[in-house]
């Protein structure tokens, strides 16, 4: 009984205050934005430009799940479109209020489907045009391009600005099999994007996740689970504590000379005294660099020469561009703690700190070298 009343609980993991407020200040401003174009008084009001209510279930997918599928560009521009014009199609045919509206919904599921455009607003979308006849006598087929495909593209823009604005991905990322521009999750993975494609349609989720997104899970799970086999080691045992730092001040032009030189995915920026303030990674850099230094043994720090003379006098300096919220541990930590901070990715490695000093950082090389050092001891 207890479980069956547990099942109607939350599905949904917690989350965040902050995320939760990040999703309702991006609600908030594309919908804030998109009213203040859709409804400028420069418009022509013949051309049918305003806000309708599904923009706002459309707001819910693009700044609260924006990586799910059902809230990419595709799914949301070609969805809505599509459900618009099936609704004015089904309104301008069928008399029946209540047979109009139960079949512009269903033929629009159909034909998003079919589509691979699916996006739980574009019911309500058919659901507008078939409970407006008026309206739709006014602009027939023109409603599926304005409002409702017009506003679709400004709230999609809006949110991938957004998103990048707050560190967020959208639209996702597309799966790699490999690459130097690959992230790490993907690239230990011994599967293809077709049996990635292939998982997901066997347990129905295609609809839930993309397979950049279960390639990050799997590469996680993998991790988590090396880290029930790990072993009483610490931080202290496994960390490098030869160290070569950077000053805050630092400009990118030396940075890049230094990871150059000693081929490191990683530098720690300390002060003076050796207080921690951050990391810079390998990827920090080809992100300021963009296409000029893709690879690390080609042009890479003449690109970021080219970079600081483009700032005319003020070169960019380490503190701009350093991770500071990163995960960070003690001597003290265990190593079964380490590998889930580098589970996704993103993170190629930890600082190990006492009292805010740096005192050794552990690379995913030194996880990788101390789990297959214990494998080979219990073989």
């Amino acid at each position: 009984m207890m479980h069956k009343l547990r099942s109607l609980g939350p599905a949904v993991a917690s989350v965040s205050p902050v995320e939760a407020l990040r999703a309702g200040v991006g609600a908030i401003v594309g919908l804030g934005l998109a009213g203040l174009f859709l409804l400028s008084p420069a418009m022509d009001p013949d051309l049918g430009l305003y806000l309708i209510a599904p923009f706002g279930a459309t707001s819910v997918l693009l700044f609260a799940v924006p990586n799910s599928p059902l809230a990419q560009p595709w799914s949301a521009v070609v969805g809505n479109t599509v459900a618009a014009l099936v609704g004015v199609a089904v309104c301008m045919t069928v008399a029946d209020p209540t047979l109009r509206v139960a079949l512009a919904v269903g033929l629009a599921i159909t034909a998003t489907i079919l589509c691979r455009a699916v996006h739980p607003p574009a019911g309500a979308v058919a659901m507008t045009a078939a409970m407006s006849p008026a309206a739709i006598q006014e602009l027939g087929f023109r409603f599926a391009l304005t409002p409702v495909a017009a506003g679709t593209i400004v709230l999609v823009a809006l949110a991938a600005i957004y998103a990048r604005l707050t560190g967020r991905h959208y639209p996702f990322r597309q799966f790699e099999t490999g690459g130097e521009t690959a992230p790490r999750s993907r690239m230990r993975l011994d599967l293809s994007e077709d049996e990635l494609v292939e998982l997901l349609g066997r347990y129905r989720q295609s609809f839930n996740m993309g397979v950049e997104d279960l390639a990050q899970l799997i590469g996680a799970a993998e991790l988590q689970a090396a880290s029930h086999t790990a072993s009483a080691e610490t931080a202290a045992d496994i960390m490098s504590d030869k160290l070569i730092t950077v000053r805050s001040d630092t400009g990118l032009g030396e940075v890049a000379d230094l990871f150059r030189k000693h081929r490191f995915t990683s530098l720690p920026v300390v002060t003076d005294e050796g207080r921690f303030l951050g990391v810079i990674f390998q990827m920090h850099l080809i992100d300021r660099a963009r296409q000029d230094a893709l690879r690390l043994d080609r042009g890479f720090a003449a690109a970021f020469r080219r970079l600081v003379d483009r700032e005319r006098g003020m070169p960019v300096r380490a503190e701009e561009i350093m991770e500071v919220a990163g995960p960070r541990a003690t001597t003290g930590t265990p190593i079964a703690a380490l590998l889930p901070m580098m589970a996704d990715g993103a993170v190629d490695a930890v600082p190990v700190l006492e009292f805010d000093r740096l005192v050794g950082i552990v690379t995913r090389t030194d996880l990788i070298a101390t789990l297959a050092h214990r494998a080979l001891r219990s073989a």
